[in-house]
């Protein structure tokens, strides 16, 4: 009895292993290659971070997401879905993509922070040159001091 619970667990253990090796869905004609389909999954994240931290800048530009993407990689919104469906299909190659595109976001989040820190450090640093300017420019408002009179 024990000896075929451990038939039964390996045959399943091997079962499970093979059929995630299984393509469920087979790559289509106009595949995205996995390089381009990471860059474009990259710049919609980019783009719906802009959007969730300032809602006009994209209507201000009239940028509409998707027709940009099309546009900018030269697809079309059906070879987009079967790509993605496919990448989908496929975890490991899907994880990759997305652990690649968060990496980069993430870089990219500390290079903005680090401007905007230089920015806000370089405005400081003019406020002081100016006000310490300012001082050396204006009349002293210390009234001199008395000095005692000799009787």
């Amino acid at each position: 009895m024990m000896n075929f619970i451990r038939l039964y667990i390996i045959g399943a253990i091997f079962f499970l292993v093979y059929s995630c090796k299984e393509k469920l869905i087979e790559p289509p004609e106009d595949l995205i290659s996995q390089a381009e389909m990471t860059e474009i999954l990259y710049d919609l994240a980019l783009m719906n971070a802009v959007r969730s931290t300032n809602t006009n800048i994209l209507d201000e530009y009239e940028i509409e997401t998707m027709p940009y993407i099309y546009q900018k990689y030269g697809i079309d919104s059906l070879q987009f879905i079967k790509s993605d469906e496919y990448y989908a299909s496929v975890p490991v190659i899907y994880q990759t993509m997305y652990a690649t595109i968060k990496d980069r976001l993430e870089k990219k989040f500390k290079e903005i922070d680090m401007s905007r820190q230089q920015k806000k450090d370089s405005t400081r640093s003019q406020r002081q040159r100016t006000k310490d300017s300012l001082r050396k420019k204006a009349p002293s408002t210390k009234s001199p001091t008395p000095v005692p009179s000799k009787k």
